[in-house]
């Protein structure tokens, strides 16, 4: 198959035709039954020839078995075995483009080979389908409905699987029916019903993964695969050959890995939080001790404090004895002197007793007077209020007059207005009053304003249309105006360049340029931007080296930037003809291959990298992918001799005059070749000036769109004046409308007021006969109030008589008052003199009943506070927080302590306390508190190192068993890579990455396609697109032996490969896919070489369909076209 680039070009029908002409010559062979109705119109096919017979033009080997069965196809060697789970059948009916199909894969590498568009990868989706996963394994659609034979209700595919014979008794059959309605499907295994789980358990048994790459890689996921990371890759190469406790021990490493990083980061943390909790306790512990001094003097002044009670109830006991002893003696001393003076005292106590019964008749005679003083100050009020009670009465007598005089008033007020109503009910009459009329006058009015209201409303429309048309008019003219001014510009120069080369990158050059922040470090422009060249004479030489992609490529600096500016530009902004490179490396590193002198030796003037200026990263780059260091640059043609010995020298690329050279080396067959094009025109870092016929269509295009812009403008304007004319119109109609409401309003006022008139003269006489009425109830108002006033001035007569009667008894009441005065001065004088012939005797006793009282009031005293203070004692010593010490202190209190005592010693405590200072109050405490914080830190610490410990161990358990197997495997997976790529004169190798993280271990693949060059990783920006795909079908191949999965699938990953490679790929995959024991192995193609490599195990499927198809399938005998086409040649 020759070879093609990433990106294929556009081809002339007639290309494309000749490749049809050429595949469908090329000899065809099937093992399956293919149909499919849903191509063109099939011709009747010719009659078939005998079966074919030994010749020249296939080998033997591929007419070795012709329709095999279901269970085995022979070789020569003796019967093909399909290893557990392999595919044995696969059926097809109303599945996409197939109507009725059935494949028989051999056992070891099936080809599915036929022109684009027959169906091959249509298989590819049936065995992911039908064995249970989803379209998103496929990359294709995303409904199951989608896969429905267009015109079909459902679909159903049927895989026979290679049964195990320990567990099965027959090959498992495994039925999917796609229904389009509803996007459902039904699972049938050995024709019994069964779910998807079910299916994927039978699957999985036989260590089937349709969702691991390295085991089934469909056609829209080969680039899925070629995007892996390394990380990724290793996860499904394990997947894909290793045992399953293999990928549990990964698993538990890498859970194990992440808690000892959890636990080694809390152990950090814990220690640097334990030394700095230790220091602060070193720098507090002075505080810490002045505090306990402090706190001890104070614990001292409240122990004391504590016996205050004791010292003092022990020293009121004793006042308390002393007291007692003392009022005994003054009780007697009184009995005493009071027996003495009994008889100088009993007359004066007789004169007393008279006083006071004297004083007593005073008070109850003066008690009798301020009685009859208020009786008689109650009568003279109630008079008052007589008198009063009769000016109302007489106020509301004269109210009555005028009220009269108004209802009178009003009485010929009321008869006037009937008189007038009668009139106007004699003379109103109806006018004709039409409201229909009005109302359509009305609504004739709204209907003319809501015509206009319309009209208005679908111009402003129009208007908003024409003035969003003149913005985009304008918006162009602005960018078209901008244009022309960059034209003029060098720099605005290279962004209308890059633009015309790429509108994509140009727009994704202005957003970098806007978010330069959002990266990690700087991101470069494309080169045609960031770079010039120095001279421009060398411009046409420089430009030569470059392709389109160099010239508009991004150059980042990190991984992490490539990450962030490819899912923005792909994955956000969606665009596509975008390309990133990332530049690791420092220019320095980029040296020539040869001395000055001998650069000089071969007529360069120098290296392609001395005359181009720009961005170190943006010049590595391009010397990692067009080596300018190592191009030779002349302004004129190398001489033959210089020629020669470039041949032989370490240089391999030159540009000299008008022509450009590249010594391509074959190592492996000790050739070389020189490829020589001519220097073409540079168009990017010259000075000349952009074409004057853009110039010219920007400013036919801003003279266009001004003119339009003028129109627009001006039909705004009209529709402005035109709806502002519809607007007065409104207007007037509206004043109109309003007139004619106004008059209906007028019309419906004077028709209810007509109406109202009988209404308002029957008010108007219940009224006036209201006021007759009240005339009736006046003199009855008048006569009861006047027959109040006499009852009140009879009874303010009666009070009078009253009044002088209690004046006379208060009189009376006066004169005993009087008289008791007198007799109480009397008794008063008579006991004042007998108190001072008495006196001395009287004080002396008094004298002593004080001194008895004061003694019997100082032991009441202290045998109250006595009993007080055994109360506060018995608190303290029953009181919980009473500790024993204090207990014990208090019972050791001296005898001879007195309270002044106690005071003093107190007083000396506090004195101490005063002369230790309290710097820091919250010291102890904060101290207690933090100790407690370290002790609980150090057993977390030594917990978390016996947790370490724990883990380190389970890491170096499962390491020593998880490790070497990785390693030998790996070795392995290296060791046929590495031959795989030896047979093609190249050189690679598979390397574990191990990192001090598990979820880091990743497989390096390492390759090198030329022979100047080391082994570098395989990526996406080193290798070209056939490169990756020899690494990527190579590194599938060196798991085929040992894949646990049964069966592998690989869809057209040869393309892009020149046809030396693809022969050899083809032929190491033949070597290692038709080994022994090796699981099957699917390759599916449009189209190969002739001549490939064949081996009797492999088996190769045609794939034939369109319009000269039969109807009937079984009619296609293929060894009849064979032999026919024999026929011909030997004719020939």
């Amino acid at each position: 198959m020759p070879g093609a680039p990433l990106r294929r070009s556009r081809r002339t029908l007639a290309d494309d035709d000749d490749e049809e002409d050429a595949d469908r010559a090329r000899s065809s062979l099937s093992g399956s039954y293919v149909s499919n109705d849903g191509k063109r119109q099939r011709l009747t096919p010719s009659d078939h020839g005998p079966s074919p017979s030994p010749g020249t033009v296939l080998p033997d080997s591929y007419r070795a078995s012709q329709l095999v069965n279901s269970e085995n196809a022979g070789a020569d060697d003796g019967p093909e075995i399909h290893q557990p789970g392999s595919i044995v059948r696969v059926k097809l009916k109303d599945f996409v483009t197939y109507t009725s199909a059935e494949f028989f894969p051999g056992p070891s590498l099936n080809m599915i080979i036929g022109p684009n568009g027959t169906g091959k990868s249509t298989l590819v989706c049936a065995i992911c389908l039908g064995l249970g996963w989803g379209p998103q394994h496929l990359g294709r659609a995303k409904d199951l409905s989608e896969f429905v034979k267009h015109g079909s209700a459902e679909a159903t595919i049927e895989i026979e699987l290679a049964m195990q014979p320990d567990i099965h008794r027959a090959n498992p059959v495994i039925r999917r029916q796609i229904k389009r309605e509803g996007n459902k499907s039904n699972f049938f295994v050995d024709d019994r019903p069964t779910s998807l789980k079910g299916v994927l358990e039978l699957a999985r048994s036989f260590s089937i993964q349709i969702d691991n790459l390295c085991q089934f890689l469909p056609q829209d996921k080969v680039c899925e695969f070629a995007a892996l990371s390394p990380v990724e890759l290793l996860h499904s190469t394990q997947r894909a050959v290793a045992p399953e406790h293999m990928l549990k021990w990964h698993e538990d490493l890498k859970q194990l890995r992440s808690k000892q990083k959890e636990v080694q980061v809390q152990q950090t943390t814990d220690k640097e939080t334990l030394i700095n909790l230790d220091g602060r306790q070193q720098m507090l512990r002075p505080d810490v001790e002045r505090l306990n001094e402090r706190t001890g003097i104070q614990e001292r002044v409240k122990m004391l404090e504590m016996s205050r009670p004791f010292v003092r109830y022990r020293y009121i006991r004793e006042k308390h004895s002393r007291a007692r002893q003392r009022k005994k003696e003054a009780q007697a001393e009184l009995k005493r002197l009071e027996k003495e003076v009994e008889p100088s005292l009993r007359s004066v106590n007789e004169k007393q007793t008279y006083a006071t019964e004297v004083e007593r008749a005073l008070k109850e005679r003066h008690k009798v007077v301020e009685n009859q003083e208020s009786e008689a100050d109650g009568m003279v009020n109630r008079q008052s209020d007589l008198q009063e009670s009769i000016e109302d009465i007489k106020k509301e007598i004269q109210a009555e007059k005028n009220a009269e005089k108004q209802r009178r008033l009003e009485a010929a007020r009321l008869g006037g207005i009937v008189q007038r109503l009668q009139r106007q009910i004699q003379e109103a009459s109806i006018t004709d009053y039409d409201p229909a009329a009005y109302n359509e006058r009305i609504r004739e009015k709204q209907r003319s304003v809501r015509e206009l209201q319309s009209k208005v409303a679908d111009l402003k429309r129009d208007q908003g249309n024409l003035v969003r048309d003149g913005k985009e008019r304008n918006e162009r003219i602005l960018q078209a105006r901008q244009e022309l001014d960059e034209l003029n510009s060098q720099v605005g120069q290279q962004n209308t360049k890059l633009r015309n080369f790429s509108r994509e990158t140009a727009q994704a050059w202005e957003w970098i340029r806007n978010h330069q922040d959002f990266f990690e470090s700087r991101v470069y422009g494309p080169a045609m931007i960031e770079c010039s060249v120095k001279d421009l004479k060398y411009v046409d030489l420089i430009e030569s080296l470059f392709q389109r992609n160099d010239f508009v490529a991004f150059t980042v600096t990190s991984r992490t930037d490539f990450k962030r500016l490819s899912d923005q530009l792909h994955g956000e902004m969606n665009l596509a003809d975008i390309n990133i490179r990332t530049s690791t490396m420092n220019l320095a590193e980029y040296r020539p291959p040869v001395s000055e002198n001998e650069t000089r030796r071969f007529g360069f003037e120098g290296w392609a990298l001395d005359y181009i200026t720009g961005p170190d990263p943006v010049l590595a780059m391009l010397c990692n992918e067009t080596r300018l260091n190592q191009t030779g640059v002349a302004l004129r043609d190398i001489t033959p001799q210089q020629f020669d010995d470039l041949q032989n020298s370490p240089v391999s690329s030159w540009v000299a005059g008008r022509t450009s050279s590249q010594i391509v080396r074959r190592r492996e067959y000790g050739l070389s070749s020189t490829r020589v094009r001519d220097v073409r025109k540079g168009q990017v870092w010259t000075n000349q000036q952009v074409e004057v016929g853009g110039k010219i269509e920007l400013q036919d295009n801003i003279q266009t769109w001004e003119v339009e812009l003028e129109e627009i403008k001006k039909q705004v304007q009209e529709a402005k004046e035109q709806i502002e004319k519809w607007r007065q119109e409104a207007t007037a109609i509206d004043d109109e409308k309003s007139e004619i409401e106004r008059q209906k309003a007028d019309q419906q006022r004077a028709q209810a007021a007509i109406k109202a008139l009988p209404t308002r003269l029957t008010q108007e006489r219940e009224k006036l006969a209201a006021n007759h009425g009240a005339a009736s109830d006046y003199k009855a108002r008048f006569e009861a109030l006047q027959e109040k006033i006499d009852g009140r001035t009879i009874e303010k007569a009666r009070l009078a008589l009253a009044y002088a009667k209690v004046v006379e008894k208060l009189q009376h009441s006066s004169d005993d008052v009087l008289f008791a005065t007198m007799m109480h001065a009397e008794a008063t004088s008579d006991l004042e003199v007998l108190t001072n012939r008495n006196r001395r005797v009287r004080d002396a006793l008094v004298e002593k009943r004080r001194s008895v009282e004061g003694v019997v009031r100082e032991c009441d005293e202290t045998a109250a506070e006595a009993k007080r203070l055994v109360q506060q004692c018995q608190a303290i010593v029953n009181d919980d927080d009473t500790t024993e010490e204090q207990q014990q202190a208090l019972r050791s209190i001296p005898e001879t302590q007195t309270p002044e005592d106690l005071e003093n010693e107190i007083e000396a405590e506090k004195a101490r306390l005063e002369l230790v200072h309290e710097s820091n109050p919250n010291a102890l405490v904060e101290y207690e508190q933090r100790q407690k914080t370290i002790d609980n830190l150090r057993d977390k610490i030594a917990i978390v190192e016996e947790q370490l410990t724990e883990v380190a161990a389970l890491i170096t358990e499962t390491r020593e068993h998880w490790e070497p197997e990785l390693d030998r495997l790996v070795s392995k997976i290296s060791a046929a890579f590495s031959h795989s790529f030896e047979k093609i004169g190249c050189a690679g190798q598979v390397k574990v990455h191990k990192d001090e993280d598990f979820d880091q271990w990743s497989i390096e693949i390492q390759v090198k396609f030329r022979e100047n060059e080391n082994l570098s990783i395989l990526d996406s920006h080193r290798q070209s697109g056939g490169e990756r795909a020899v690494s990527t079908i190579f590194y599938l191949m060196s798991l085929q032996s040992l894949a646990r999965a049964p069966f592998r699938v690989v869809d057209e990953i040869n393309q892009g490969m020149d046809p030396r490679n693809e022969r050899m790929v083809h032929e190491r995959m033949v070597d290692i896919a038709c080994k022994e024991h090796t699981s099957q192995y699917f390759l599916i193609t449009p189209k190969l070489l002739e001549g490939l490599k064949y081996h009797p195990r492999m088996r190769v499927h045609c794939i034939a369909s369109g319009e000269y198809m039969p109807e009937e399938p079984a009619k296609l005998d293929v060894w009849a076209l064979v032999e026919r086409r024999r026929a011909i040649t030997l004719a020939a």
